[in-house]
């Protein structure tokens, strides 16, 4: 096989970042905006020893699942990956990743594994937006998303998911942008004022953030910006200049100044007030959260007389959710803004029997066992790479009657399950549940509990 060469070929599978598979010559080659079915003519872009890379030439037979994107810069953008086929299909992919990974690296049966939990609405979910400034070919001031693995920004006039509301705010900016003076953030030279539009959405109570994050402490024209948003956007709640002086791939810089309102809008989750300010955690997709909290819930079938612990716990939304349903609940997290945000989320919901530890997962529920604690049921909602086989041991001397593993990689919950299961405890149910539609994210709920005699 060689670069350029041309090859019919049908997909037959994806990647888990969700590119078409097929097979040429023995070699898998690895296909964007493909669809499983599709039968079609491969040309060649790269040869690695085991593997290759191509692109659809030209689309002999459509695949069944195919359907006609509705952006324009779909196949650019490194925004989606499947809007090129039906919703139920990428729903498909999804669960199979999820039994793949479990019964091949986890050696659990899949009769374990429920459905799959799909969005009500795959468009408009997000509550969040980071979009880069950049100046197209024609010295226009444009917003869009980076291309896939690239910091080569895409432009777009609407997103379909992000909040409608975005769009237009985004509008408005770019008519004050293009009508000041202010300069457009250059990452090579570590030049220029105005690096990204940064944009939030109370999806329930429909408060809308405005952030500009710049390179200086102040733009010019910002008392006519604020003007603009309030007059174009009947939700504007709160405009801030973030500003970002740092040469880093970081978006946010630590110190906001308020150009509008009180710097935070407040929203609703699991029947609790949240708020949420530029540098705050917050679940992107709200409905689907709210959705995963309450199966975590079912799952860790709480008592009054019980104490949960609640490991990464982030801002403590999951716990928090769960706190009313026993006797103490404790949250672990290593971001120490996190663990402040926690402590006032429950402050401000009037929830007394908690308690938040600032410190690594591990050594944090190494002291909890030190002290005599007694978890009854712990929840762990780890980062990609999954849980340190320490914390798993830990976990274990904390004795659990129940662990709830919310992943959002199926690998590495696989991977954990069986450590989990050498520790004697059984996977007894799953449930993915698809908070980010359009993208090959999927996030999974489990319910390990502890074997008897163990």
């Amino acid at each position: 096989m060689k670069k350029n060469e041309i090859y019919t070929s049908e997909i037959i599978d994806y990647t888990t970042e969700g590119s078409g598979i097929c097979k040429i010559d023995g070699m898998a080659v690895f296909v964007p905006n493909a669809a499983v079915g599709d039968i079609a003519e491969i040309k060649i872009l790269k040869v690695a020893k085991k593997y290759a890379f191509g692109k659809i030439e030209r689309l002999i037979t459509s695949s069944k699942d195919r359907c006609n994107p509705d952006c324009p810069v779909f196949s650019k953008c490194g925004g989606c990956t499947f809007r090129h086929i039906s919703y139920e299909a990428e729903l498909r992919f999804k669960y199979k990743r999820v039994a793949d990974a479990l019964t091949r690296i986890g050696g659990v049966s899949e009769d374990i594994l429920m459905p799959i939990v799909g969005a009500e609405s795959a468009d408009g979910y997000r509550n969040k937006a980071q979009l880069p400034v950049t100046v197209d070919s024609d010295g226009r001031i444009r917003v869009g998303f980076f291309a896939p693995r690239s910091h080569r920004v895409i432009s777009f006039d609407e997103c379909a998911l992000q909040s409608p509301v975005f769009n237009k705010a985004a509008r408005i900016f770019l008519e004050w942008a293009n009508s000041e003076s202010n300069s457009v953030y250059n990452e090579a030279s570590h030049s220029g004022a105005i690096r990204h539009l940064y944009l939030r959405h109370a999806k329930k109570t429909g408060e809308l953030m405005v952030c500009i994050v710049a390179n200086a402490d102040s733009l010019n024209g910002e008392e006519r910006l604020v003007g603009m948003l309030r007059e174009g956007l009947d939700s504007l709640t709160t405009v801030v200049l973030n500003i970002n002086k740092e040469k880093t791939n970081v978006i946010t810089g630590k110190k906001n100044r308020v150009l509008y309102g009180d710097e935070y809008i407040t929203d609703e989750l699991c029947g609790m007030k949240f708020r949420i300010s530029p540098l705050s955690f917050y679940q992107v997709n709200r409905s689907q959260a709210e959705r995963l909290y309450g199966i975590a819930a079912e799952f860790a079938e709480l008592k009054k007389h019980e104490t949960l612990i609640d490991m990464y716990c982030g801002t403590g939304t999951i716990g928090l959710s769960m706190a009313d349903r026993v006797k103490s609940m404790i949250g672990v997290e290593i971001i120490p803004q996190a663990i402040e945000d926690a402590k006032k989320n429950a402050e401000r919901n009037s929830i007394d029997n908690t308690r938040f530890i600032c410190g690594d997962a591990a050594k944090a529920a190494a002291e909890l066992k030190a002290e005599g604690v007694k978890a009854d049921c712990i929840i762990i909602d780890p980062p990609r790479k999954g849980c340190d086989s320490s914390l798993i041991g830990t976990i274990y001397d904390l004795s659990p009657k129940r662990v709830v593993y919310v992943s959002c990689d199926p690998a590495t919950l696989a991977r954990d399950i069986k450590l989990f299961e050498e520790k004697g405890y059984k996977a007894e149910k799953a449930v993915p549940v698809d908070m980010f539609p359009r993208t090959a994210h999927v996030e999974t709920v489990v319910l390990m509990s502890r074997v008897e005699g163990k």
